[in-house]
């Protein structure tokens, strides 16, 4: 399964086709890799790709699957964004991250109720649709005053993660 890496602003697609020990072939958004990786010592991490050795601290942050990672002449900032981060992210304030006029599912679950419905007015932090995920029932909330322009979902659908379940204009 994918998972998002932000570096700094840039997010990235990666996903490990195939391993073997610490032999790996990942791909980075469309393109492929053969790396040796090798952990080290805790969050230090050796990587040799196409005869190249890139070595890589990772500083753990006071954030959940944050990270500051540091080579040989730069800095930045790394978070893993799964599923798993997602959802904590998602759940914070109950208000959508990723589009402000998107509500989207954060993870595989099962939709419990909608309660809105296209054409609908909605008001910023009104809870617009409940998903059950991981045994628990979430809400999720409109980010901005608008019209409800699309309900992709009903209850009882089976969604999964980054899906689209309600649009506003």
């Amino acid at each position: 399964m994918p998972i998002d890496v932000k570096l700094d602003d840039r997010i990235a697609k990666v996903k490990v086709l195939n391993q073997n020990e610490n032999l790996l072939e990942i791909m980075v958004d469309d393109r492929v890799y053969l790396v040796d990786l090798m952990h080290n010592d805790e969050g230090t991490f050796s990587i040799l790709e196409n005869n190249r050795s890139h070595n890589i601290t990772l500083v753990p942050s006071t954030k959940k699957k944050a990270y500051t990672a540091y080579t040989l002449y730069d800095t930045f900032d790394l978070e893993v964004i799964d599923a798993e981060a997602r959802y904590i992210r998602n759940r914070g304030d109950g208000v959508m991250v990723q589009s402000e006029k998107k509500i989207t599912a954060p993870m595989p679950g099962k939709i419990v109720k909608v309660l809105v419905e296209a054409g609908q007015e909605v008001a910023k932090g009104q809870t617009a649709v409940i998903i059950s995920a991981m045994k628990m029932e979430s809400e999720y909330k409109a980010a901005l005053d608008g019209v409800v322009k699309k309900v992709n979902v009903k209850a009882g659908d089976t969604v999964d993660s980054n899906q689209v379940l309600i649009e506003i204009d």
